[in-house]
C-alpha cells in the first residue's frame, strides 16, 4: 500500500479492493452483547420472568404474553445483530420488532398498576431517581433496590408516628380527634404506608423499558441512515463486482 493509502496496482483513488478490511464484502456483525438496548432488554427479561412467577397468576394469559414480550426483545436485537452480516434490511427489521415488543410490555406493566390502584411514580420520584443512580446491570441489584426502598419508607413511617403509633400533627401533637371546647384538630397527612413491593419492582421495569426504548428508537434511526447512504449486502456485492471487474481489465 503507498501513502496515499491505495492499493498496489489498483486504479487511482480505490482506497480498498473487494475483501480488504476497509470495505468488506460481509462486515463485521454479532457483536449485539456489547449494545447497550441489548443489556438493558436483557435485564428486562430477567426482572419480567421473576415478576411474573411472584406476581402474576401462573395460569394467566398475560403472564405468558409478558415473558414473551420481554423475550423477544432480547432475541430480536440479537438476531439482527447477527443479521446484519448480510442483510441491514433484516436487520433494521427486527430491531423495529424487539421495540415494538417492549412497547407491548410497558403497557402489561401500566395495566398492572392501574387495576390494582397502585401508583405509577413520576421519573422525579426519589425512589425512581434513587434507582436510576444506582443504574443495576443484574436482577439481584434490582432486588437490593427494592429491599432498600421499603426499608426507607418503613422507617419513615415509624417516624411519622408517636411512641403509641399514633399519628403525628404538623405541630408534633398527636391526633386525638378533638381539640380544646371540642373543635376537630388539623391532623397532618402522613406516608400512607411502604410501597408494595410488587409496585416498586413494575415501576423499576417501566423505568428500564423507557431506557430501552429510548435506545431501541436511536438505534433505528441510525439504522435507517446507513441502510439510506450505503444500502444492503446487493449493493455492496455490486460495488465489490465492478472493482474486480475493473481490476481484471487488460
Amino acid at each position: 500500500m503507498n501513502q496515499r493509502g491505495n492499493v498496489r496496482g489498483g486504479r487511482r483513488g480505490e482506497a480498498t479492493r473487494p475483501g480488504a478490511a476497509g470495505d468488506p464484502l460481509i462486515p463485521k456483525h454479532g457483536g449485539y452483547r456489547k449494545l447497550k438496548s441489548f443489556q438493558v432488554a436483557q435485564l428486562i427479561y430477567d426482572v419480567t420472568v421473576r415478576f411474573c412467577d411472584l406476581y402474576i397468576e401462573r395460569r394467566s394469559r398475560t403472564r405468558d404474553q409478558m415473558v414473551q414480550a420481554a423475550r423477544s426483545g432480547t432475541q430480536n436485537i440479537a438476531e439482527g445483530s447477527v443479521a446484519s452480516g448480510t442483510s441491514k434490511k433484516m436487520e433494521l427489521k427486527l430491531t423495529q420488532v424487539a421495540r415494538a415488543s417492549l412497547e407491548e410490555l410497558r403497557l402489561d406493566y401500566e395495566d398492572f398498576l392501574r387495576q390494582r390502584e397502585l401508583p405509577k411514580l413520576e421519573p422525579n420520584h426519589p425512589a425512581l431517581v434513587r434507582f436510576k443512580a444506582s443504574r443495576p446491570r443484574t436482577l439481584d441489584e434490582v432486588r437490593a433496590w427494592v429491599a432498600e426502598e421499603r426499608r426507607r419508607a418503613i422507617q419513615a413511617d415509624k417516624s411519622d408516628t408517636d411512641e403509641h403509633g399514633r399519628s403525628r400533627t404538623r405541630a408534633g401533637a398527636t391526633t386525638s380527634g378533638e381539640g380544646p371546647g371540642g373543635a376537630s384538630v388539623s391532623v397532618h397527612e402522613g406516608p400512607c404506608g411502604p410501597l408494595p413491593s410488587a409496585c416498586l419492582v413494575a415501576n423499576a421495569a417501566l423505568s428500564l423499558l423507557n431506557l430501552a426504548c429510548h435506545l431501541l428508537d436511536r438505534q433505528v434511526e441510525r439504522l435507517a441512515r446507513d441502510f439510506e447512504r450505503e444500502g444492503g449486502f446487493t449493493e455492496r456485492l455490486y460495488r465489490h463486482r465492478k472493482r474486480a471487474q475493473r481490476r481484471s481489465r487488460p
